[in-house]
């Protein structure tokens, strides 16, 4: 091989491990949520984020639904979801959402949605509308609702708290120092002011990073402690997979028992529960984060 063809050679891709296979969708209830998910229209973070839990949930009967459409303002490297200019908004949406929560019969429901920058409110409007529709025509039913950072406009912030959802979660992502590189429209400060702005107004927060892309331990851990200073009280870690070759790279496959070590220094940190390892998503076990 020549010096140029060695020049030219591009690095081979991480070799995906063991312990990040899972099993193909399948079951009755799989379809039953599928089936439901099309004849209501509605967007699941499932799908549009290419999430691999997605037949264990949706054969428990549960989906993560996202609501504003499916097309995203922003385009953070790591998000699978469609970045664009998104269309109008749809208000008979909320109720959508809440008629096929109530026809899954679950008792615990996730709720997200794409950034819409384009909006003064960031969507919050909408975002409300469904947490009311759900409990009109859902009662009894408790929610998570994994928000936007709405711009840092506290006034939409305000608005899930006065519908108060059971769990308000909002992602940091990463470490602060990769932050222009995986979330380039985001700011790591402003994230954290969303989540102490929740926990001022009496709201159980939660947060989510994903690991892999390059980040240290010792930064980790500082995320960790700006979270609880912030006031989270639930934290999620996750492996980063790579959803289209157009995204950032998996720099490093982090083992099974790294994930279990950053659980228990979280737990160690105050956290009330913590959901760490390599498959696990922000809407993971989600359940028990209302108790």
């Amino acid at each position: 091989m020549s010096e140029t063809e060695v020049l030219q050679e591009k690095p081979q891709r991480l070799k995906k491990p063991d312990w990040l296979r899972v099993k193909l969708p399948t079951g009755e209830n799989y379809r039953h949520v599928r089936d439901l998910v099309s004849e209501y229209k509605l967007h699941t973070i499932c799908e549009s984020g290419n999430c691999p839990n997605m037949g264990e949930c949706w054969g428990a009967g549960t989906a993560t639904f996202m609501i504003l459409g499916n097309v995203c303002t922003r385009s953070c490297g790591f998000c699978a979801v469609q970045t664009g200019l998104p269309t109008e908004l749809d208000w008979e949406e909320p109720v959508r959402v809440a008629n096929a929560i109530k026809l899954m019969g679950v008792k615990h429901a996730v709720i997200t949605s794409v950034n819409r920058d384009e909006l003064k409110d960031g969507g919050a409007a909408i975002w409300a509308a469904t947490v009311k529709s759900v409990r009109e025509i859902a009662p009894g039913v408790t929610l998570e609702t994994l928000i936007p950072d709405f711009k840092g406009y506290m006034q939409s912030v305000d608005a899930m708290i006065e519908v108060a959802p059971e769990v308000v979660s909002h992602n940091m992502e990463t470490v602060q120092r990769l932050y222009r590189r995986v979330r380039p429209q985001a700011k790591y400060e402003r994230s954290l002011a969303v989540i102490r702005r929740l926990k001022d107004g009496g709201m159980r927060t939660k947060s989510g990073i994903m690991v892999g892309l390059g980040e240290k331990e010792e930064e980790v851990f500082q995320v960790m402690d700006d979270l609880r200073t912030a006031g989270c009280d639930v934290m999620t870690i996750g492996q980063y997979l790579q959803p289209t070759r157009n995204h950032l790279e998996v720099l490093e496959w982090v083992r099974p028992e790294v994930f279990r070590h950053y659980e228990q220094v979280g737990l160690s940190k105050g956290f009330l529960y913590v959901e760490s390892g390599p498959l696990v998503r922000s809407s993971y076990h989600a359940e028990k984060h209302v108790k």
